[in-house]
């Protein structure tokens, strides 16, 4: 069973939501977010990614950069620019995208859970990522930003969800970078709140849909005030850490796509000759080629897109991993053919989510900075359940979410 909490949450005042609200911290570097602030002393940047506060270049591992984040999170509470909800409450998140709505819980998560297995992940962690968020909520003995589950489709969590929809909401604001509509209201009703923690006990397992390092903190941070405190009891609010968990059904994952600095030596003639070994190969011209099913990928090179489609026997359709499409084309095209071993290390690729389209692969390919690009068909989130159900590891760079949450409508506090 999956437990979950309401917390007593801590957001802006309606009137200066706006002003308060950021993307990500893991989505832009320091410069973007420094250009981003500019000079709106309210941005969350400054407690998120306070290296704006410094000299460009100061380094955010900068010891001086963690204590800003815990000096500013203060002085947030102190002008009233985050303001504590006097008692629990559950909250729904709704984020619009192109015509499409998604409505997320906010929910305190139950640490045990994650470390025991019941939040399932998809994606391999990096211990010094993990270690950098731990650090920013040790400061601020606070969750500053959500993380993002998935769990299965819940008819009762919807049509409370969508009772809430039809009433004014807290928040209802654009944001001004992705463009998207964010809505946000909050559940105080006994009844409501008790439904949504006795739905979510029913449930076997949460997904970790984004957010994997930021789970891995602040589930490890409050493990470890667990063994840190001699007199824990198990009722501590550092048991929990907030997430916004939506319906599995209702997420959209884009496709995530690689662009490579060079052929390893091939020629082009070389490169589709060694191709078609695995895939039957189709030269579709010089008109943007989005791939349209499972196991097929656009290649774009030398100013033409061709439709790859993996043969049969080339890929294990009863292995969640192998027949994914991010392994498929890292076995048989990037390691096989490119020799690109490790996706996490290699200088010669990149990549590029999907919702910048296949545009930007033919831009980067065209003005000389790369010479090719392979487009994927996005991971279904039936596979990612699946996958993580069986207790393996995607492979990385392989899925890409949107739209991404903001930051600051909602703050959960340790203590």
């Amino acid at each position: 069973m999956a437990t979950v909490k309401p917390f007593r949450g801590l957001r802006p005042p309606r009137e200066l939501v706006e002003r308060v609200e950021s993307r990500p911290y893991d989505v832009l570097d320091s410069e973007e977010a420094r250009q981003e602030a500019g000079d709106n002393e309210m941005s969350l940047y400054h407690i998120i990614k306070p290296e704006i506060d410094f000299p460009a270049g100061t380094s955010e591992y900068d010891p001086r950069v963690y204590e800003k984040a815990a000096q500013n999170f203060a002085l947030f509470q102190q002008k009233g620019w985050l303001v504590e909800d006097e008692a629990e409450h559950y909250y729904i998140y709704a984020q619009t995208m192109k015509g499409r709505t998604q409505y997320g819980l906010v929910v305190g998560a139950w640490v045990n859970d994650y470390m025991e297995g019941r939040i399932k992940k998809h994606e391999l962690t990096r211990r010094d990522k993990e270690e950098d968020r731990m650090k920013h909520v040790r400061v601020c003995n606070a969750n500053m930003e959500p993380v993002f589950f998935a769990y299965p489709d819940n008819q009762v969590l919807d049509e409370l969800m969508m009772r809430y929809a039809q009433t004014e909401p807290e928040y209802d604001f654009v944001a001004p970078i992705d463009g998207f509509r964010h809505q946000f209201w909050v559940i105080s009703d006994e009844a409501d709140m008790q439904t949504i923690t006795s739905e979510f006990a029913k449930m076997p397992s949460l997904y970790i849909a984004d957010g994997h390092h930021r789970s891995a903190a602040a589930a490890l941070v409050g493990a470890e005030k667990q063994r840190l405190n001699p007199d824990h009891k198990g009722t501590e609010e550092y048991n929990y850490f907030m997430a916004v968990c939506f319906q599995a059904s209702q997420l959209t994952i884009l496709d995530y796509n690689r662009v490579l600095k060079d052929l390893n030596g091939l020629t082009p003639e070389q490169l589709i000759e060694a191709l078609r070994k695995n895939f039957d190969v189709q030269d579709m011209g010089t008109d943007i080629y989005k791939p349209a099913r499972l196991h097929e990928f656009s290649l774009y090179l030398e100013q033409h897109w061709w439709k790859l489609t993996a043969h049969e026997g080339s890929y294990d359709a009863n292995d969640p991993i192998g027949v994914l499409d991010v392994d498929i084309s890292s076995r048989l095209i990037l390691d096989d053919i490119l020799g690109i071993k490790d996706l996490r290390s290699s200088n010669r690729i990149d990549f590029v989510g999907g919702l910048r389209g296949l545009e930007e692969l033919k831009r980067r390919v065209d003005n000389g900075e790369m010479r090719m690009a392979l487009a994927l068909y996005p991971v279904s989130m039936q596979q990612i359940i699946d996958i993580a159900d069986s207790g393996k590891i995607m492979p990385p760079k392989a899925t890409w979410f949107e739209p991404k949450l903001r930051s600051g409508l909602v703050v959960h506090k340790l203590a």
